[in-house]
């Protein structure tokens, strides 16, 4: 069978959300680890108060070492009974970034997995922002290294694509060692006025680098009746991410966003577990504004 493109994104969904934004804030307020709404989250607070209408998920990052400790400390007093944090590179889970998901329901994205027991609720993404080289050529070195850990993650979970190169180049990157390219993205520049995203998914290099002021000078924004941080130059950064920010993308641009084929925010994702059985991708998600 196909997939159902179909409309899904529900109040509910973007309640459980909310519930793991609101843990993930009382974690990182705990630990005294700061970090920003990003990328579409960011541009809905700004432009929406909220989540953008056809968005479907909420991301949210850190600098490198804050995002390292979360992962060290945040298990110790997190509500594990109803939240599950699914770190980087962890047995189940072979991505370059990092999730908290919420226990008792399901997010079923446009893949088959090839790790039986994946957790797959619904979920917030976490990423990392790194610190960029001082030089043009050693942030091309970092932004090529990345697409390696990418391309190799990706072929690792499951990524399906209908496009030949992309099989190709999955398939050339999973033949080659993760750590060394991961090195090159991740370390190297601690004393750098600029930091990445390139482990945020990012297609163009430019639009992918800004000030690391940005994640250290904070300010609160309203996000769906409750207040987060973002950056305090948050006009500079979401210039810098999409452009013309405040002008709305087509009706045919906001058709491609959708991550899921199936969220049930109240059952587990463990009935779903043959679901997507034969199913075929034709659909592929592409970038929110």
């Amino acid at each position: 069978m196909t997939a159902n493109t179909k409309e899904y994104v529900t109040a509910e969904h973007r309640k459980a959300m909310i519930r793991i934004l609101t843990e993930f804030d009382r974690v990182c307020r705990a630990l005294s680890i700061p970090y920003i709404l990003f990328a579409g989250t960011l541009l809905g607070a700004v432009r929406h108060k909220g989540f953008i209408p056809w968005d479907d998920d909420l991301d949210v990052m850190m600098l490198r070492a804050d995002y390292d400790r979360f992962l060290r400390e945040a298990p110790a007093i997190l509500d594990t009974e109803n939240f599950f944090l699914q770190a980087e590179f962890s047995p189940k889970w072979p991505m370059f970034f990092s999730k908290l998901r919420l226990n008792g329901t399901t997010c079923l994205e446009k893949y088959h997995p090839k790790t039986e027991g994946t957790h797959q609720g619904v979920y917030i993404d976490i990423f990392p922002a790194d610190d960029a080289a001082k030089t043009p050529l050693g942030r091309r070195l970092q932004f090529y290294a990345s697409k390696v850990v990418i391309a190799k993650s990706l072929k690792a979970r499951g990524y399906e694509t209908d496009g030949f190169l992309k099989k190709a180049f999955m398939a050339a990157a999973s033949l080659l060692p993760r750590r060394p390219f991961q090195k090159v993205v991740s370390g190297g520049y601690p004393d750098s006025d600029l930091v990445h995203c390139f482990f945020g998914g990012a297609s163009d290099m430019k639009r992918s680098v800004f000030p690391k002021s940005m994640l250290q000078n904070r300010t609160m924004a309203m996000f769906e009746g409750r207040e987060y941080p973002i950056p305090s130059d948050y006009d500079k950064l979401l210039t810098i991410l999409y452009g013309d920010y405040m002008t709305m993308p087509s009706e045919e641009e906001r058709a491609v966003k959708a991550h899921a084929i199936l969220v049930d925010p109240h059952h587990s994702y463990e009935m779903y577990e043959h679901y997507r059985d034969g199913m075929k991708f034709d659909v592929y998600t592409r970038s929110i504004r």
